[in-house]
């Protein structure tokens, strides 16, 4: 059995903690993670920025008031010098959020304290972190512009002062660019990562709409399978259970007992043919769940017509089929056919009244696989609530890039057409 680490330590009063104690130990990220994240990170967004740029400017003030006093550079700041060299590290606390302002209130105190000719190394490090804050925070253009504008401003004060020190200043101003280029190239570096950490969310959130996509397709898929297999099946059931019931009630002296025993047998065998189907989609979507398949089983075909054409004259439907199809279609466009041609034998067993004279005609011609479905009968009537029948068959034919029309004739009666190609094109299913 595994054990907490704090399982044998002692408690206040002597005794020892149990063993099932839960603790869970946080890893903390290691130093240089934590210095990378720093660097990575935009400063604006940085938390406790305030805080932090707070503690910075005491910690420089402490080294610049070490500076003044240990460093031979000018001489010692009287009491005007010091107030000037303290006051221009209080906008540091503000350089996060207006980086020029703060520069601009730093150089307008440095200045004057230059020019009382004190200590010129202690204000070094507070202005070397303002300029490297403005390159860092804005464009290249504005930084090369300031950057020249502090120059201009130091060599002017400076040779009102000491024509030496303004040659010496001129001379160490690389330091100066070099921290202006250092803030560009840090600037440069966290908008590459910030791209790369865009583009990867991006990804991210293109496969995550791609699954959500492909888990709506299936679904529907689901849903037309499932309301073909069971609408067929139970208009089935209930047309061949209507004749069971006539031919019971119809004189139950002269009872037909084949013609019972018959319309119960159809009825079991829709029942087990239904269930087959229905057991395949079930497999199909379990397999989909524990992500162990992506097949979607087989698909019915052509080949199945016949099957349909029986069902629907054991209903009592007079179908005259007409099948001319010269070469094989698409798994896809077959199975599309065998589900437009079922749902609309369905239809017509449903609402085209007793005994309805339909006819099936199904043929292919250059590209395109033709369906046609026509009954006599007068169609749904007009106090049935809607279904999704049409709707499933047009998602058929649209599925593999055909189109579909339906509605009633002009001499009575009510047609099914698809017209579906035989070449599929990117995008079809």
């Amino acid at each position: 059995m595994t054990r907490s680490f704090l399982g044998a330590l002692p408690s206040r009063k002597g005794a020892f903690l149990p063993e099932d104690d839960t603790v869970h130990e946080t890893t903390r990220p290691r130093l240089g993670d934590r210095i990378m994240a720093a660097v990575n990170r935009d400063p604006r967004t940085a938390p406790h920025g305030t805080r932090n740029d707070a503690l910075l400017a005491v910690v420089l003030a402490v080294a610049a008031v070490c500076a003044g006093l240990f460093i031979d550079d000018g001489r010692r700041p009287d009491a005007l010098g010091w107030t000037l060299l303290l006051a221009a590290h209080v906008p540091l606390v503000w350089r996060r959020r207006r980086p020029l302002l703060v520069l601009a209130a730093m150089v307008a105190l440095i200045a004057p304290y230059h020019a009382l000719d004190n200590n010129h190394a202690a204000p070094t490090l507070v202005t070397y972190v303002a300029l490297y804050t403005v390159a860092v925070t804005g464009r290249p253009l504005r930084t090369v512009l300031t950057g020249a504008v502090v120059l201009s401003v130091s060599l002017t004060v400076m040779l009102t002062v000491n024509a030496h020190r303004a040659l010496e200043l001129l001379q160490t101003s690389g330091w100066i660019i070099a921290v202006l280029f250092c803030g560009i190239d840090v600037r440069y570096y966290r908008q590459y990562v910030a791209s790369i950490v865009e583009r990867a969310v991006r990804a991210e959130r293109t496969r995550e709409e791609e699954a959500r996509r492909r888990v709506a397709e299936e679904r529907l898929r689901i849903a037309r399978d499932l309301h073909d297999l069971l609408a067929h099946s139970i208009t089935l059931i209930g047309v061949q259970t209507s004749v069971a019931a006539h031919v019971l009630a119809a004189d139950p002296e002269r009872l037909d007992r084949e013609a019972v025993a018959k319309s119960l047998d159809d009825i079991a065998d829709t029942c087990r043919t239904a269930r087959g189907e229905l057991r395949t989609t079930l497999e199909v979507l379990r397999e989909h769940e524990h992500g162990l398949s992506d097949t979607r089983g087989p698909l019915p075909g052509l080949d199945g017509l016949p099957d349909l054409v029986a069902a629907a004259r054991l209903s009592g439907a007079r179908v005259e089929q007409d099948l001319r199809i010269r070469s094989d279609p698409p798994p896809a466009v077959g199975a599309a056919a065998y589900r437009i041609v079922q749902e609309a034998l369905t239809n017509a067993v449903r609402h085209a009244g007793p005994e309805p004279a339909v006819r099936l005609r199904l043929y292919d011609e250059p590209g395109a696989l033709r369906v046609s479905v026509t009954d006599d009968g007068t169609g749904p009537t007009p106090g049935n609530t809607p279904g999704f029948g049409l709707v499933g068959m047009r998602e058929r034919a649209r599925s593999v890039g055909g189109t579909l029309d339906a509605g009633p004739r002009p001499d009575g009666g009510f047609e099914v057409t698809a017209a579906l190609p035989l070449t599929m094109g990117e995008g079809t299913v």
